[in-house]
């Protein structure tokens, strides 16, 4: 039986309209038909002609894309090579947690390669030649500066005379407040801004806070504490200054004879002297010294870290000349029944309080409260200062 003759073809396009003589319909179904107008036809050709040469001229044309994937790898690995020690510096001062945890691991051992092979100068000498200033930090916080003293000329190891200090054994009044100086990293500063609240309920209380995040003894490139110490001195003559530091500084140090990783022998020794050289600072503008050790925390190896620092500091306290310094510890105050760490605790009058932030690290205002209730108890106690309750004092935060 014969089959049937094939159906013809037909036209999906639009019933025609008004066109231009000579117009060719366009047949929608098959578009190897399709042709510009002739207005557009010569604009066309000139632009698919533009477009395959661009593609054509470029490097990597006919380059398996495989091969383009390996090239930039190796690149991003040359660059990570020569500017690892950068990254890890940046690392270092970033704020503590797992990011900077996993940060380190991963710079750390590139940083250590760069500089055996001595790739890191490449960075360096290209700043030099840009005029930029590497690893000077961001200032984070400045406080009015009324007066320019004379500067540091060493973040660390500077010889001060430290004169003979009489025990701080005062009865301030308004007239004559106690003048207070509270320094400190983030920790610190969770524990700075209740203090003045605390100090602020005394009528013989002046207080100055002056509080920086990211920064600690260990890295005086990024931050100086040393000389932004002595600018607080001067500006505000305190008879006490009140510290917190130490929650970033289990790190590596930088000193005239090398760099010293945390840990190894000869780092106690130089942070030991750093943290001595701070007190001296401060008895040496005529400054009592009240340092507030940091609290538990609650990942245990930055626990760990932290309770060692904690008893170099306190050593250093210990062998303070003249009475000029003294040590609180913060864990009874922040710790469990056990001195570890306890992100509640029960307050006085029996109701449970939470005392830490959701990082382990940082204090909470509750937190914060508890432990400046805890230095006001310390300096009536301990440093034997007659605080006056009442008319609300001058406090002042940079």
């Amino acid at each position: 039986m014969p089959s049937p003759p094939p159906t013809p073809r037909t036209s999906t396009s639009p019933a025609p309209g008004p066109s231009a003589p000579g117009a060719t319909p366009y047949d929608w179904s098959d578009p190897s038909t399709y042709r510009p107008p002739e207005h557009d036809l010569a604009r066309s050709d000139r632009g698919l002609r533009a477009d395959h040469a661009f593609w054509e001229n470029l490097p990597f044309a006919g380059v398996p894309w495989t091969r383009v994937l390996l090239v930039g790898v190796i690149c991003f690995g040359l660059w990570f090579l020569l500017d690892a020690p950068s990254l890890q510096r940046s690392a270092q001062t970033s704020p503590l947690g797992t990011r900077r945890t996993v940060s380190m691991d991963v710079t750390g051992p590139v940083a250590a390669l760069s500089r055996s092979l001595g790739l890191n100068n490449v960075v360096g000498w290209t700043d030099e030649a840009l005029g930029r200033s590497p690893g000077g930090g961001p200032t984070l916080a400045v406080p009015i500066r009324r007066a320019q003293p004379n500067p540091v000329t060493s973040a660390f190891g500077v010889t001060l005379t430290v004169p003979s200090l009489p025990m701080l054994n005062v009865n301030p009044t308004p007239a004559s407040p106690l003048r207070v100086l509270i320094v400190g990293d983030s920790v610190g500063l969770d524990l700075g801004q209740p203090l003045v609240n605390a100090l602020g309920a005394y009528g013989d209380v002046t207080t100055y806070l002056d509080g920086r995040i990211d920064t600690g003894l260990s890295r005086p490139d990024y931050f100086n504490w040393p000389a932004e110490l002595s600018i607080d001195l001067a500006n505000q003559q305190p008879q006490l200054v009140i510290v917190m530091i130490g929650a970033n500084d289990a790190q590596g140090l930088v000193t005239p004879d090398g760099s010293i990783h945390f840990g190894q022998p000869g780092w106690d020794q130089a942070y030991s002297a750093r943290v001595a050289a701070f007190i001296a600072e401060a008895n040496a503008a005529g400054a009592h010294v009240l340092w507030v050790g940091m609290p538990p925390m609650q990942n245990p190896l930055l626990d760990a870290d932290l309770m060692h620092l904690n008893a170099l500091v306190r050593t250093q306290v210990a062998e303070t000349r003249f009475h000029g310094a003294a040590y609180l510890s913060s864990v009874p105050a922040l710790g469990d029944q056990h001195h570890n760490y306890a992100a509640y605790l029960v307050n006085a009058s029996g109701a449970v309080i939470n005392i830490r932030t959701p990082d382990g690290i940082h204090l909470t205002p509750d937190g914060g409260a508890r432990l400046a209730a805890a230095v006001v108890n310390d300096m009536e106690g301990k440093l034997h200062i007659h605080l006056v309750p009442g008319i609300a004092s001058r406090n002042r935060r940079g």
